[in-house]
């Protein structure tokens, strides 16, 4: 006899692989190990190799106002308190079995899920499109033989292919790919620390939290895709560890390495990646790295599929990624990286606030219960909570508001007019997620009374 299951039209996909539609219920099919090795694998890229420079608190001008060691300090404070972020959002993706734009229609009502969707969908696009740039870039600098054009097509084919079959290539990563980055790791950092290193601590203390902010920006700009995975999580449990342990140290291992090539190249950004190269096995340890970030642009891919199933539903993901895939190698082509310290810092000035409102409403509100979180598309709207949003996010551009021009122009205006001086102690991200957290608690009472 034939059971129900094997009726269904979904039976063309195997039952540990990734719905097609958002109808369909998320297999829980990933352990602490699988997930472990994914958020490993993603606290190690490239950019953190070529960005190392933005936690050194760089001035107007791309001068470091802190020294290395000061900047190493405010990278591992940065990633762990991004790291606990980042667990939190985990969570309730475990605990629902929905994906990140989805519970925000519990957050914020269906209708008004939809605007922060956008805005994920839109910095998701810019970072798939940045990973591919880098990948091509990096690749040149192993061969410049192969145009480059061709390393971005490459680079899009592979993501396009794992984007198809995700929860398999989480499951690749965790038996190979994690493998070859810790032996790529292990090797790099003996080469670096034998060279003649300067001294680290020449510099000043005085931006400790604008590179901390940076470092923990970083972690952020994965809160809003966290539950595309943990919905998979067997356990709450193995999805907060996974993502905030897991990240978190491989993260900061990519940084400190970064920072010491740095160093070694004497601030000199454009050729950070020759201390890598210059080394006995350098290229053969680096091509590792080049491949492995693959799964960047993969994970940015697929979660913008997931995005748009927000919106749309019954939108087949498989469809979806054929087309983001092909759309952001497009856009590699045709476009540059750009101002990378100013991008990472608006998006940690929207997504951090949004998860002070997250965490309090789902955890500490009225919500906390299972049965009170609303995914429904009839999810009733919350302005409450939009406002909430707001003043964190309020909160983060008056005490940093970043590098692009008019947008810090215009909140230096804002700041100039309340008379107010941020302080070096002030952590735009901690007290953004601080006021928003406290403002959706007490909207929350308010709106119950």
């Amino acid at each position: 006899m034939t059971s129900d299951v094997e009726k269904r039209p979904s039976d063309e996909r195997p039952n540990n692989e990734v719905p097609f539609t958002l109808d369909e219920p998320a297999p829980r099919v990933l352990g602490f190990w699988d997930q472990s090795a994914f958020w490993a694998n993603l606290g190690v890229s490239l950019l953190a190799f070529s960005g190392a420079y933005t936690v050194l608190a760089p001035d107007a001008d791309g001068r470091p106002t802190i020294s290395i060691m000061a900047g190493i300090v405010a990278m591992t404070v940065g990633t762990i308190l991004g790291g606990l972020m980042l667990g939190l959002a985990a969570v309730p993706g475990a605990r629902t079995g929905q994906p990140a734009m989805v519970l925000l229609r519990g957050l914020f009502g269906a209708r008004l899920s939809y605007a922060p969707t956008i805005l994920n969908i839109a910095q998701l696009v810019g970072w798939g499109t940045f990973e591919l740039i880098v990948i091509a870039d990096a690749a040149r600098e192993l061969w410049d033989g192969v145009p480059r054009w061709a390393y971005v097509i490459a680079a899009g084919a592979i993501t396009t292919v794992l984007t198809i079959w995700p929860l398999g290539s989480v499951r690749l990563l965790r038996r190979y790919v994690t493998v070859a980055v810790a032996i790529a790791l292990v090797y790099f950092y003996v080469e670096l620390v034998r060279q003649p290193l300067p001294d680290l601590t020449r510099g000043s203390w005085g931006g400790f939290w604008v590179g901390a902010d940076a470092a923990l920006a970083v972690s952020i700009s994965w809160v809003p895709v966290a539950a595309d995975y943990t919905r998979h999580s067997r356990t709450e449990r193995a999805a907060f560890g996974a993502a905030s342990v897991g990240y978190s140290i491989t993260q900061i291992i990519a940084y400190v390495l970064g920072l010491l090539a740095l160093a070694l190249v004497a601030g000199d950004t454009t050729r950070i990646f020759d201390p890598f190269l210059g080394a006995t096995l350098g290229v053969v340890f680096f091509a590792v790295f080049v491949l492995r970030e693959a799964d960047q642009s993969f994970a940015d891919t697929y979660s913008t599929a997931v995005s748009i199933q927000n919106l749309f539903p019954r939108a087949d993901r498989r469809v979806l990624s054929v087309a983001l895939g092909v759309g952001i190698t497009v856009l590699a082509l045709v476009l540059d990286i750009g101002d990378y310290a100013g991008f990472l810092l608006l998006i940690g000035s929207v997504f951090v606030p949004m998860l002070g409102v997250l965490a309090a409403d789902f955890f500490l509100g009225r919500r906390r219960a299972r049965e009170g979180w609303d995914v429904s598309r009839r999810a009733p709207s919350r302005w409450g909570m939009i406002a909430a949003w707001t003043a964190g996010f309020v909160v983060y551009q008056l005490i940093n508001p970043g590098t692009v021009r008019h947008w810090a122009d215009f909140w230096r205006d804002v700041r100039d007019a309340l008379h107010f001086g941020p302080q070096d102690w002030m952590s735009a991200s901690l007290l953004s997620f601080l006021v928003a957290g406290i403002a959706a608690l007490l909207i929350g009472r308010i709106t119950r009374r």
